[in-house]
Formats: structure tokens, C-alpha cells, sequence
């Protein structure tokens, strides 16, 4: 038996320089579990488990694998769960995304070095299902990407909240005085009250969305919510289709190409997805060999019109979107500008997919062609002095009064600098400048943390102020809304321009000319660039080491160089 035709168990034996010796003993240790013979002849399919105890929206998990075991068993398959780094969003330091691409290299790993013919990919919260379809890429054996699905929204005083817009906007009226400490205690307990990922249109279900439109989930499963008994129906199907997949291998390889990238971004613009996604799909995309180009984004994003009235951009939640006809309605709508010919894990192309789909839609949160919340994408690259290599605008949660305009910096060094002068009364600062954070990026220290929603000013927000320009070379939370500038790069830490700005230096923003400028002579900036030092040292040991040495900047998806697909 060739190595390549080694099924179940028998694939990839440990070398004890005999090989049936090494099955002999392989089996032996198997049947310690209590596995049968008849049992152990079976097409092993992995499942990826990423639940913690430090990851609230997976804790429905143990469900969704009982699940995925059932239609694996049912299909004739012989399922294997096993765990690999859970990242819950909000409870790591620095941040989640600095441990985005040691995930990876852990599911890559264990896919590769444990006996499975195909694996159904469990995640959801935001790092997770990057992490996991970057590693799926990388192994290439046939997978499927199970999402959590999103927290249902809770009615409370009158209205529904949601994580995590809402919390932003409490948060926002909390500091402008308007909701006084009491109530945001009470604000806080009431929402986020399911399982799941965040209920708006952030970077979970961003994430979900584009794992479905890539063609490595199931139809129409990203937007089922996490309590939904839909959502276990979808994991048993996502199982017995994962050992239909062990038979009949179609691999991410075939899946993830150039032509379901741009299917992929299609579907991020038109949903006014997170800025988030442009690096995750780029880190993707880039493990199957495919590079995203930002001004192709911006080609796309001009005939890619917004079509989905969610929050933090419209005013429905991830469930509406489920119940309006999920995914697959946004697909049928966006047919014209897709690739139809995408093969996808359900064994069909897009467009055979699309033929089968029902029809009805509800047009209060998934909009026609004709009659889109937006003619344009929801997301915009900046070039200029200021961002050679590209910056993120969120065009469609930010204000169209803000985006032709010139002001003056009012820089903040890090983070810490940021939380120490932000709510100071006597802070340089009106509503018309451009506040600018330098070294939140990936080399930063920080690791790139959602901080690019820089806080207006609490002198300002106690004045009714809600939006001003912000730049940083951060990220934002897919949650949040603003006039607010992303991922400039090169980012401060590597010696960007971003790394140059002093307070009162001019900045010019046109999202028309696509541009980002920094008016400040260029004899000036390379003084500037000659006192600068980098603001921190390289790690001597471990993990962070590793991510220093070798952590592209945005554009590159924050992908380790040597993980990407020459």
C-alpha cells in the first residue's frame, strides 16, 4: 500500500523503521479508547476544536460536536475530535491577532501530523476562523469550516442590543455623561446573552460570510444564529459531508483560488463588512498563493454596491440577516459581478449552487442592484505620503462630510501616551483636526489591536462631537463605526511616514482621489526620519521572537513570511 493511497489510521505512521509494526501499534493504542475493529477501517475525519474556557462564543460547542460526530457516523466515517489554540477576542493581551498565525501553524500542524482524510474547522470568534482556514490552506486536506454563528440580540428597556456595536455606543454616551455609572453596569449584563459571536456585521460574522462565499463552508450556513437548532442541523451536514470529502477529496487548494478571492471580497464590500477582513482573506489568500491587490480593492469596491442594512453600518443584526434570506441572498443579488465557475466544498460551483437557492428575500435588510443602501463599496485603500504602501477607510460607517478635507495632527506616540492624554481638559485639540496614533502596528509592541477607534476627546463628546477624523496604523473593531483610517503603511514601527507626524503638521484626506498626504517638505521629514529610533527592542525568546522577526505589515495579511505560498 503506497503512502498516498493510506487511508483512516493508516495515514502517516510514526517512523519506527517498520511500518507494520507501526500500524500494529497505532491500532493497539486506538483500541485502548474502545474503538472496534470494524470502527478503525473507516475514513478518519478530524474535528478542530478551538473552544476555551477564556472564549465565550464558543461555548455551545460541545453541542455543534456531537453534532458533526452524527453525520459523520452516518455517513460512514469514523469522527476524531481533537483541540488546537482557541482565541477568544477579548481576553488576550497584547491582543488576539498577534496569536492569530500561531493558530494557524497549530491546526496546519496537527492536520498534517495526525491520521484524518478530511476535517470539519469549528470556529467563530474573530481571529479563529482566519486561523483555521490559513492553516486548512496550508495543509490542503480536504476540510470544512463550521462557524459558530451569531449571539441572538436581546430586547432590553424598549429596544435590542447587541454585542458589540451597542456596547460601543453606551460606551460612547457613558463618556459623553449621558448614561451615568449605575446604568452601564446594568447595560453591560444584558448584551451579550447567548452563545456566538458578536450579533452585528463585525469581524466574526464578516468572517463567516467569507467563508461562505470562498466556498469552504456550506451553503447558506454563516448566518445561522448559534442557538438556532439550524445551526446543529448544519454541523451534522458539515460532518457528513466532511466523509463524503474523505472519498471524494476536493481540497482547499481547489476551493481558495483567485477567482473566490474576488467572489470573497465581492461579498465583504457589499455587506459593508469589517476592515479586519481585508487582512484576514489577504493571509488567506495568500497560503493558496493568491495576492490581493489594494487597488484592486478599490476596482472591485466602485462596482461592488453595499446591499446589507446591518449594524454598525444599518440597523438589523446577524439573525435578520438569517432570516432575510442569509448569504445566499447577497450572492444572488451580486450574480452579475461573480465568478459562477468557483468550485465549492458542497461538490457544486457557485453557480450551480445559486440555481438551487429559493428566491424570496426580505428587501428591508438585503437590498436590490437597482436600489442599494450604497452605489459603492463598503471599504476604500488610501494611498499618498502619508500611506505609500496603502491605509482602510470604512467608507460606510464613517461621515461623507469628512471625506475631502485638510487638518491639523494631533499626534499621540502609543498607546499608552493615548490613554494618558485623551480625556486631559487642557488637550490641544478641536473637532476639526485629524487625531493620528503612531506604534499600534504589527512591530508595535501592541501587535496591531483594535485601537484604531481612537475615543473623541471627552471634552468633545461632552459637546456633542460623535465623529472626527482619526489615523493610526491599528485596527478597528468590525463593531465600530467613524471616520477612522487604518493599517498605514509602513507602519510606525518599521519607520513609516506615519512615524514622522508632529503635532500640527497638515494632513490631506480625499476619499475621491483615493489619498492620504502628509504636507510637510521633504527635507523636514528626512531629518525627522534620521533622530528616529524604533520604540521597541526584538524579543529575546519564545513566541514573540518568532512574530517579531517575522511579521509582514498589512498588506501582507500579518501572515509570517515563510507561511505564504510562493
Amino acid at each position: 500500500m503506497t503512502e498516498k493511497s493510506k487511508r483512516g489510521i493508516a495515514r502517516g505512521l510514526t517512523n519506527y523503521g517498520d511500518p507494520a509494526f507501526s500500524l500494529y501499534l497505532r491500532r493497539s493504542f486506538a483500541k485502548s479508547m474502545g474503538y472496534s475493529s470494524e470502527m478503525l477501517a473507516r475514513p478518519v475525519v478530524g474535528i478542530a476544536d478551538s473552544k476555551s474556557g477564556f472564549n465565550n462564543c464558543h461555548r455551545h460547542f460541545p453541542e455543534l460536536i456531537e453534532a458533526v460526530k452524527r453525520g459523520v457516523l452516518a455517513a460512514g466515517g469514523l469522527p476524531i475530535e481533537f483541540p488546537t489554540v482557541s482565541l477568544g477576542e477579548v481576553f488576550l493581551s497584547p491582543t488576539s491577532m498577534m496569536f492569530r498565525n500561531l493558530m494557524s501553524m497549530d491546526v496546519e500542524e496537527m492536520i498534517r501530523a495526525q491520521p484524518m482524510d478530511a476535517v470539519v474547522l469549528i470556529g467563530g470568534c474573530d481571529k479563529t476562523v482566519p486561523a483555521q482556514l490559513m492553516g486548512a490552506a496550508s495543509a490542503d486536506v480536504p476540510a470544512v469550516q463550521l462557524l459558530a454563528g451569531p449571539m441572538m440580540p436581546t430586547s432590553f428597556h424598549g429596544e435590542r442590543l447587541g454585542a458589540c456595536t451597542d456596547c460601543r455606543r453606551f460606551w460612547a454616551l457613558h463618556r459623553a455623561g449621558k448614561v451615568d455609572s449605575q446604568e452601564i453596569e446594568t447595560i453591560e449584563g444584558n448584551l451579550a446573552t447567548t452563545a456566538g459571536t458578536c450579533a452585528v456585521m463585525g469581524t466574526a460574522s464578516t468572517m463567516a460570510s467569507i467563508a461562505e462565499a470562498l466556498g469552504m463552508a456550506l451553503p447558506g450556513s454563516a448566518a445561522i444564529p448559534a442557538v438556532h437548532a439550524d445551526r446543529l442541523r448544519a454541523a451534522e451536514a458539515s460532518g457528513a459531508l466532511a466523509a463524503k470529502l474523505a472519498h471524494s477529496p476536493i481540497r482547499p487548494s481547489q476551493v481558495i483560488t483567485a477567482k473566490s478571492v474576488d467572489n470573497a471580497i465581492r461579498v465583504l464590500l457589499a455587506i459593508g463588512g469589517s476592515t479586519n477582513a481585508i487582512i484576514h482573506l489577504t493571509a488567506i489568500a495568500g497560503r493558496a498563493g493568491v495576492s490581493i491587490d489594494l487597488k484592486k480593492l478599490n476596482e472591485l469596491s466602485d462596482s461592488t454596491p453595499v446591499l446589507v442594512d446591518l449594524k454598525p453600518t444599518g440597523q438589523y443584526y446577524m439573525s435578520d440577516l438569517y432570516a432575510a434570506g442569509g448569504v445566499g441572498a447577497v450572492l444572488r443579488e451580486l450574480k452579475p459581478l461573480l465568478h459562477l465557475d468557483c468550485m465549492t466544498v458542497a461538490g457544486m460551483t457557485l453557480g450551480e449552487r445559486l440555481e438551487k437557492e429559493p428566491t424570496w428575500v426580505d428587501r428591508a435588510v438585503v437590498k436590490t442592484m437597482g436600489e442599494p443602501l450604497s452605489k459603492q463599496g463598503g471599504l476604500v485603500a488610501l494611498f499618498g505620503s502619508l500611506a505609500p504602501n496603502g491605509a482602510i477607510l470604512k467608507r460606510s460607517a464613517a461621515d461623507p462630510k469628512l471625506f475631502e478635507k485638510e487638518g491639523r495632527a494631533v499626534v499621540f506616540t502609543s498607546l499608552d501616551d493615548l490613554a494618558a492624554r485623551i480625556d486631559d481638559p487642557g488637550l490641544d485639540v478641536t473637532a476639526d483636526d485629524f487625531m493620528v496614533l503612531q506604534n499600534a502596528g504589527p512591530k508595535s509592541g501592541y501587535a496591531m489591536p483594535e485601537a484604531g477607534y481612537l475615543p473623541i476627546p471627552a471634552k468633545l463628546a461632552r459637546a456633542g462631537v460623535k465623529d472626527m477624523v482619526r489615523i493610526s496604523d491599528a485596527r478597528m473593531s468590525g463593531t465600530a463605526y467613524g471616520t477612522i483610517v487604518l493599517h498605514v503603511s509602513p507602519e510606525s514601527a518599521a519607520g513609516g511616514p506615519l512615524a514622522l507626524v508632529r503635532n500640527g503638521d497638515r494632513i490631506r484626506i480625499s476619499v475621491n482621489k483615493r489619498s492620504l498626504e502628509l504636507a510637510v517638505p521633504e527635507s523636514e521629514l528626512k531629518a525627522r526620519k534620521a533622530a528616529w529610533k524604533p520604540p521597541v527592542g526584538m524579543p529575546s525568546r519564545g513566541y514573540a521572537k518568532l512574530y517579531m522577526e517575522h511579521v509582514l505589515q498589512a498588506e501582507g495579511g500579518c501572515d509570517f513570511d515563510f507561511l505564504r505560498k510562493a
